[in-house]
């Protein structure tokens, strides 16, 4: 973890424990299928705001239900 602490997307649990595919919600987003499942592996480098906002409106969430920050630990 960084000095920094580190953030997290959480959007394969939240879409897990509220029964939505990946395909399903790449079709209604209108998001490509290969991208989705980088945000859903939390494999992405940087993160597309408008892409965040447009799973949020399909999936009726907010944004700190599929994104946590982890503080660093202190030793």
């Amino acid at each position: 973890m960084e000095e920094w602490g580190q953030v997290n997307l959480r959007l394969d649990e939240f879409l897990k424990s509220h029964n939505i595919s990946r395909s399903s919600l790449s079709r209604n987003a209108q998001i490509h299928y290969g991208q989705l499942l980088k945000y859903c592996r939390n494999d992405m480098q940087k993160v597309d705001l408008n892409l965040l906002a447009r799973i949020c409106k399909t999936i009726d969430c907010e944004i700190g239900d599929i994104i946590e920050y982890l503080p660093p630990k202190t030793n």
